[in-house]
């Protein structure tokens, strides 16, 4: 059984409290959680120290999932899947549902995005649209993606995205100047049930 939550709008690190604090508990029960994040830096596990500017006004926190140092903002729509893996198939399967119901969702929206197996997350034009990073604990996963949809792309500028220097960063709103967060999830929530239905 899985369960979709809108958690609207949390910081980050008490984000990061409910999913460890879930995890620890070890529901049956899977979740998929939508949330918006005030201005965050958060640090992955692969991240390489390589220069970058980080502005006081942002706080920064490092994490335990995949990839380098990303930003989170408002207009961005996170997803969160906490999903029992022991008795599931690979890990490789929740890759492929994130990724296929993200290029879904931009397709629905008349944009046209694709993986990038070298540069983990989905792209527009060679610029970067969403991020993935997971990671598996206790046999769950945590984390997920962050797609940008109407947000403040500047502070990508204070960092090297992912420890791609030459990465360049989009967002829906470029492509459709009436796009509404609330739409985006509920495009993205309709394909993620599609593809959990189908592979899981």
């Amino acid at each position: 059984m899985i369960i979709f939550k809108d958690l609207g709008t949390k910081e980050w690190k008490y984000t990061f409290f409910l999913m460890n604090k879930f995890i620890k508990k070890k529901k049956k029960i899977n979740e998929i959680w939508f949330v918006e994040h005030p201005p965050v830096f958060t640090v992955g596990k692969n991240f390489f120290k390589k220069k970058y500017y980080i502005t006081k006004k942002i706080n920064i926190y490092y994490t335990n999932r995949g990839g380098g140092i990303t930003y989170h903002g408002l207009g961005q729509q996170l997803v969160y899947f906490l999903i029992n893996l022991k008795k599931r198939k690979k890990i490789f399967i929740l890759l492929r549902i994130i990724t296929n119901s993200i290029i879904k969702t931009l397709k629905y929206f008349k944009i046209r995005g694709y993986y990038n197996k070298q540069k983990p997350g989905i792209y527009v034009n060679k610029k970067k649209i969403c991020s993935i990073g997971l990671n598996i604990k206790n046999g769950y996963s945590m984390h997920g993606f962050s797609l940008n949809v109407d947000m403040d792309l500047f502070p990508f500028n204070l960092i090297v995205p992912c420890n791609n220097e030459h990465e360049k960063i989009s967002q829906m709103k470029f492509f459709n100047k009436k796009i509404l967060i609330k739409n985006v999830k509920k495009i993205l929530k309709t394909n993620i049930k599609f593809f959990y239905k189908k592979f899981f």
